[in-house]
């Protein structure tokens, strides 16, 4: 079983790698540049992976509002 944490952690990764990609159909849509399917899917997941680790770097030192020091 995957701790709570860990699955907080991949989520965000998740949220932050289709965020990216969201932002990159914006700016395909918007503008007359377009990205091709690899760079889109690369810089993604490198996306993912940074947000992801930040998230678990940063957990320890933030605080839930909900939650008591």
């Amino acid at each position: 079983m995957v701790s709570p944490a860990t699955r907080e952690n991949v989520l965000w990764g998740v949220v932050a790698g289709l965020s990216f990609l969201v932002l990159v159909q914006g700016y395909e849509l918007l503008g007359d540049e377009r990205v091709t399917v690899l760079v889109k899917a690369g810089v993604a997941v490198l996306v993912a992976l940074v947000a992801g680790v930040t998230a678990h770097l940063v957990r320890p030192h933030v605080t839930p509002s909900n939650e008591q020091a």
